[in-house]
């Protein structure tokens, strides 16, 4: 069967239910964007289901690990068994003794069906299925009825928009303000999910931690959020947002680091600079004033750098203003932190700069008297 097209003429739940209806068996191709995910299907149902690239997070691999089920250092030892036998990772993992068989089975079909649940998102994309006998361990993953895929997919599409009003961020965490009554004596909402979720949802633990930690799939984690939320059992606790004082301070980051990287060309200008005044001077010093040429004297070169220099000093104060609130009582405040040079307070001329605070707010700051 040649199958093959877009998602736009095709969606995801008609070639699901296509394939599902006449049986077939083979790898679904789909990809969007960045993301490719494959699918195997054998006699019409859905037997595996992963995304191609090595370092997704939806891996069974990283999925095992942010579940706490082995550590970061056992997921690299297995791979590196996995590339010189070829066998499958789970097998290894098992024979490793890092996890149970039934927590293999466990995470094996969270990850094909929070992958194949994701795809009823996805607007634009291509498909093509690729017919053939297809290989799979069934001591780990029970076969999934298209038709079954296509129910629990729709049911998610529909409860969605209602679950993210509530539970609206992977950052937000949640306080316990109630107690969850006795197992078979309470709310009949509260069933072995809601109470997973709630002893999972400690004070700083996200909505992201928790759904990882649970083992229950993204939706059915933030159904049980929004149940303890309703029956007042947890309070939703948004991510706390930049304050205004944060936001001052990345600008004058901001502006201290254009101020450093400008630097150097501030240096070649004045460098430049300062070779055409002594250019200029040595010709005045060889006669050229004396035939009625201009006569540049030393002064007017410190003038003429000292606009560049002065214009440097105007950046400094004002990144000082930002990051303190007002400017500093001295020119010496902007050496201590770093924003110039100890020479530059004085540069080109031997005196110093003249700089003033004003009371009512803003300075003065002029080069110094001839």
């Amino acid at each position: 069967m040649a199958l093959t097209g877009t998602l736009k003429d095709f969606g995801i739940a008609e070639i699901l239910q296509l394939i599902g209806q006449q049986a077939k068996s083979g790898v679904l191709h789909l990809s969007s964007r960045e993301e490719e995910i494959h699918i195997l299907m054998a006699d019409g149902c859905v037997v595996s289901a992963e995304y191609a690239a090595r370092n997704h997070r939806e891996r069974l691999g990283a999925m095992m690990v942010r579940a706490q089920l082995i550590t970061r250092a056992d997921l690299e030892r297995a791979l590196a068994a996995q590339s010189r036998t070829l066998r499958r990772l789970g097998d290894i993992l098992v024979d490793m003794q890092l996890v149970s068989k039934q927590d293999l089975k466990e995470m094996t079909a969270l990850q094909t069906t929070e992958t194949i649940y994701r795809l009823f998102a996805w607007k634009t994309g291509t498909y093509e299925f690729e017919a053939g006998a297809v290989e799979w361990d069934r001591s780990t993953m029970t076969p999934l009825r298209a038709e079954s895929v296509l129910m629990e997919g729709f049911r998610q599409v529909d409860e969605w928009p209602a679950v993210r009003r509530k539970i609206s961020s992977p950052a937000m965490t949640f306080l316990r303000i109630g107690e969850l009554p006795d197992e078979g004596r309470g709310d009949p909402g509260l069933g072995p999910n809601e109470r997973r979720v709630f002893a999972l949802a400690e004070p700083g633990c996200t909505m992201e931690r928790i759904v990882d930690l649970s083992r229950l799939g993204e939706f059915e984690t933030c159904k049980a959020l929004l149940t303890l939320t309703n029956l007042q059992l947890l309070l939703p606790v948004a991510p706390p947002r930049r304050s205004a004082v944060a936001g001052v301070e990345a600008y004058a980051r901001g502006w201290r680091e254009r101020l450093r990287q400008g630097s150097a060309r501030l240096a070649a200008t004045i460098a430049l600079a300062a070779i055409l005044a002594g250019l200029a001077w040595l010709a005045t010093e060889r006669g050229l004033a004396s035939s009625g040429g201009p006569d540049l004297t030393d002064r007017a070169a410190q003038r003429f750098l000292a606009r560049y220099q002065l214009s440097r000093l105007h950046r400094a104060l004002e990144v000082w203003r930002l990051e303190h609130g007002e400017y500093p009582g001295g020119l010496k405040d902007l050496v201590e932190a770093g924003l110039v040079e100890q020479a530059e307070l004085r540069y080109p001329f031997l005196d110093a700069y003249h700089y003033r605070r004003k009371a009512e707010g803003g300075f003065v700051l002029l080069p110094p008297l001839p």
